[in-house]
């Protein structure tokens, strides 16, 4: 579950009738917990709680139903239960259906409220689902709680009115929507004045039953697209006059409405009830914008960005540099007057924006910091030269697109309360402007310089002068106010892997790199915002995207062509959750990048250590994010460093399945050896694929040379085998698998003769595993190309394999699948860029590489994926590998490194002089 459904699931557990003898039980199921998990609580399986009435749930929660009027005893009562510490709940909660107080024994906040009032504060509590909340969203639950009721209203709509659900009128119902949410916000924000309550007419003047409703609310929209001076020949009724005209478009057009029901009306009025100026427009939109795309209901949450990640993308671009503008300027007021100036003439365009979240806190941040001046200045209560007009957006979904314009609104109309005060924000908000400045379209199919013109007023801008929700044209341009300034592009595109991707998202990519680009098929979706980004030209950019695009072969696809367009990297943050409001979702990981064509002497780079956030000063960042020369590492077919064996692909098998054999197959041809008497069991080996040698399971194989091939042919289960081997490459539709059918008995590549003495390394590996997974294997086992092998190479290889520096570099030159680790020999081994090794350096290798394989023997028969199990490694295991890395990181520093930064940039040093030096 999400925090948006975890909300509703609450509204109604608290607003029905409080049964005793459940709640504890329907709590936990609203926040997701299975009936399983229930049942086995209910029977008493896995309820530790020694308490009458009581349930505790490890790791989670201890609470209990009361008698009247004892909740904050109780609350007391389960604080100090030995219990309660001994299985780690996080809180104690006791209700006796009046009230309920509850603790967060980990950060100490208490809640304290009337049972109904309890979903106001459901924010505390989202841990139990798995969601560790930002402040902004525990602190400001009406957000939630206000899409959640417009997602019921919008729901109860359809049902009523079907005819609404088509294609054809879906834009109609997000545009009623979109009025209705601004009619809330402007009733409770004194914008409508005291002589409208919008709620209160509609409950006034329909029928309980919901028939008459829609006649009422179009009556009153007519009213607000009607001019104070028109509304005498109008024929408006007199409750509907002291409305404001609201213009804008908002108003205008079809004013027609969907019927309601009675359940419609109640969730109207239920939707009025709210705090609406409490509303934060940054959250909100996340959560209101998921209501009219299904397919986006069930992630709701998952479209949030939090302000502290925002921020993250926005301050190094632009804001820091404000900032410090500001500081450096004291209270000189030449100083601050060109400030303000600059500021004014500031835009920022998000060409995936969503509802507009990276606009609204850029366009808040922004009227703080002209605030300050104003302040400075002794010019308090200064209207703002700062227009929404200069926040521009591309947005693919209309209902999003709308909301985002909504947002920002809201956004300014917030501001001028807080700068100007409410009577300036009443004063300057109506009659609102026409243009609309977000655009709904592809932004890898629009050029964005007709939406955001670099030099403003000299090409054509999407606009529109009919309604707030029409749909998008070409139209004469909407100049940008305070002309002349600097361009940011920001924003936090979708990615999506080329196996999510849809045939349009193909298409897509297919656009925007065909013909600039090798292979640009693998990459992720964001790459085409990079990219588009990189020939808008005059902005300085700042995007977040998955961390693939920098990593492995992403990076010598997208970079090097970004690069000759003049733009270098002027900060970045290192890879980092990316978290949202989804419950046990750990979030996508995710880097930023800030590009710009004139970046500064010292550049930033960001990254989060043991919790905690490190900036450092470089003089360059490479496509990597580190501070090292800009190399792109490219594959080689032998190894850079000299020192370093080749390593080689497994043995392909393209044999049907009838080459490789499970036991019990294994047996079968066992038997058909013996039962013909000959010398051939040799002809069976072990055989080992990434599963196999990390979870030891036992799989086997023929392997058969050419000079057996006689000796193979005699025994018949092996004979019929060759021969299903033969059917299936010639039914192939590759040639070059046809040809291998001349050859049946053989694995189609074989770079292996089948004496050699192995170090296996998986191609894949799972992210949770501190180093990767290497080991050998005696003569005669045969490795399949799911893994790479050296052959009777020294061991001294495989203490360099099992380093933690190594595995930082395949993870940064090999890139991931998913989330786990993917090996490259050509790509991770090869270019390892290891220093010319001594003889002393090999012997000391050797023997850490033996301490290793010895500290595994110690606990036969455990596997690879049991030994490597996090948490789990054993201990002589762990100081054996921390062992080996002390010998391994001196060779290269003479020292053990401080971190993984340290690591890359000494090996990307190396790299480019081995490259050089090649």
């Amino acid at each position: 579950m999400n925090a948006v459904e975890i909300e509703e699931a609450l509204a109604e557990l608290f607003e029905a009738e409080f049964q005793p003898e459940t709640f504890a039980f329907s709590f936990l199921r609203a926040f997701g917990n299975k009936d399983t998990t229930i049942k086995r609580l209910k029977d008493g399986g896995t309820n530790k709680s020694d308490v009458d009435g009581g349930v505790l749930q490890r790791k989670n929660i201890h609470l209990q139903v009361c008698a009247p009027g004892e909740a904050g005893a109780a609350v007391a009562s389960l604080k100090a239960n030995p219990l309660t510490q001994k299985h780690g709940a996080r809180f104690v909660l006791a209700t006796d259906g009046e009230m309920v107080e509850a603790e967060d024994l980990s950060s100490g906040e208490y809640v304290a409220c009337e049972y109904r009032d309890f979903p106001n504060h459901f924010g505390v509590f989202l841990p139990l689902a798995g969601i560790e909340m930002v402040a902004e969203i525990k602190d400001n639950a009406v957000d939630i709680r206000a899409a959640n009721r417009l997602r019921r209203l919008y729901t109860s709509l359809f049902e009523h009115n079907p005819e609404w659900a088509s294609a054809e009128r879906a834009d109609e119902m997000n545009h009623f929507m979109g009025r209705l949410i601004f009619c809330f916000f402007a009733e409770d924000t004194s914008i409508f004045g005291g002589l409208a309550p919008f709620s209160e007419t509609i409950q006034q003047m329909s029928e309980p039953s919901g028939g008459n409703v829609h006649e009422v609310l179009e009556t009153l929209f007519k009213s607000m697209d009607t001019p104070i001076d028109e509304r005498e020949a109008a024929d408006l009724p007199r409750w509907a006059l002291p409305f404001p005209y609201v213009n804008g478009g908002l108003f205008a057009g079809s004013v027609e409405v969907p019927r309601f029901s009675r359940a419609a009306r109640s969730y109207f009025l239920e939707l009025g009830r709210l705090q609406w100026t409490e509303i934060n427009p940054d959250i909100f939109g996340s959560m209101v914008q998921t209501i009219a795309d299904p397919e986006l209901r069930s992630t709701a949450g998952m479209h949030y960005t939090s302000v502290p990640n925002i921020l993250k993308v926005l301050n190094p671009l632009f804001l820091d540099d404000l900032r410090a503008h500001l500081e450096r300027a004291g209270d000189n007021p030449r100083k601050l007057l060109n400030l303000r100036k600059r500021i004014a003439r500031i835009r920022v365009f998000d060409p995936a924006c969503g509802s507009g979240n990276f606009l609204i806190i850029a366009y808040k941040e922004l009227r703080a910091i002209e605030a300050e001046v104003n302040r400075r200045r002794g010019e308090e209560g200064r209207a703002s030269d700062i227009s929404p007009l200069n926040f521009r957006g591309i947005e693919i979904g209309h209902f999003a697109a709308e909301i985002a314009r909504l947002s920002l609104i809201i956004a300014r109309y917030q501001c001028d309360a807080i700068h100007l005060g409410q009577q300036s924000a009443l004063r300057e908000f109506l009659p609102l402007k026409k243009e609309n400045w977000i655009v709904c379209g592809n932004a890898l199919r629009i050029d964005w310089r007709t939406v955001c013109p670099p030099s403003g007023g000299a090409e054509t801008i999407q606009s529109t002068e009919q309604d707030l929700f029409a749909e998008t044209l070409e139209e004469p341009t909407i100049d940008f106010e305070n002309e002349g300034g600097e361009t940011y592009i920001c924003g936090n595109p979708p990615y999506l892997g080329f196996s999510n991707q849809s045939k349009e998202q193909k298409a897509d990519i297919a656009h925007v790199f065909k013909g600039k680009v090798k292979g640009y098929r693998s990459l992720d979706y964001v790459a085409g915002w990079f990219m588009r980004a990189a020939e808008y030209g005059e902005a300085d950019i700042a995007l977040v995207t998955t961390n693939s695009l920098c990593q492995g072969q992403s990076v010598m696809r997208i970079w090097p062509p970004i690069f000759e367009t003049g733009f270098k990297i002027h900060f970045a943050y290192q890879s980092f959750k990316w978290a949202n409001l989804a419950s046990h979702n750990a979030g996508v990981t995710v880097a930023i990048v800030g590009l710009s064509k004139n970046p500064p002497t010292n550049r930033n780079i960001y990254s989060v250590e043991d919790g905690e956030l490190i900036e450092k000063q470089v003089e360059n960042i490479n496509a990597y994010l580190t501070a090292s020369p800009n190399v792109v590492v490219k594959k080689v077919t032998k190894p850079l460093s000299a020192n370093l064996s080749t390593m080689n692909y497994g043995n392909k098998p393209t044999d049907g399945g009838y080459l490789l054999l499970s036991y019990d197959e294994m047996l079968e041809v066992k038997d058909s050896i013996t039962s013909v008497n000959v010398e051939a069991l040799h002809l069976i080996r072990r055989v080992y694929g990434s599963r196999e040698f990390i979870r030891d399971l036992e799989r086997y194989c023929l392997w058969i040379c050419d000079e057996d091939l006689e000796l193979a042919q005699s025994i018949p289960a092996i004979r019929q085998r060759i021969d299903n081997v033969r059917k299936m490459r010639l039914k192939s539709r590759a040639n070059s698998t046809q040809k291998w059918a001349n050859s049946p008995h053989r694995f189609i590549q074989s770079p292996q003769k089948g004496n050699e003495k192995l170090i296996v390394v998986p191609s894949v590996s799972s992210e949770n595993r501190e180093y990767l997974p290497v080991g050998v294997k005696p003569e005669g086992d045969i490795v399949t190309n799911l893994v790479f092998a050296l052959f009777d190479a020294p061991l001294w290889n495989l203490a360099l394999i099992a380093s933690r520096i190594h595995l930082i570099w395949i993870g940064a030159v090999c890139g991931k699948m998913k989330t786990d680790f993917r090996y490259s020999n050509a790509l991770g081994w090869h270019t390892f860029p290891v220093p010319t090794l001594t003889e002393k350096n090999k012997k000391d290798l050797t023997e850490a590489a033996e301490r290793i394989l010895l500290a595994r023997e110690a606990h036969f028969p455990a596997s690879i994926a049991d030994l490597y199990d996090g948490d789990a490694m054993p201990e002589n295991l762990r100081e054996a590998h921390a062992h080996n890395d002390e010998v391994v990181e001196r060779i290269f520093i003479g020292r053990r490194f401080r971190n993984d930064t340290e690591r890359l940039e000494v090996l990307f040093k190396r790299y480019a002089e081995l490259v050089e030096a090649s």
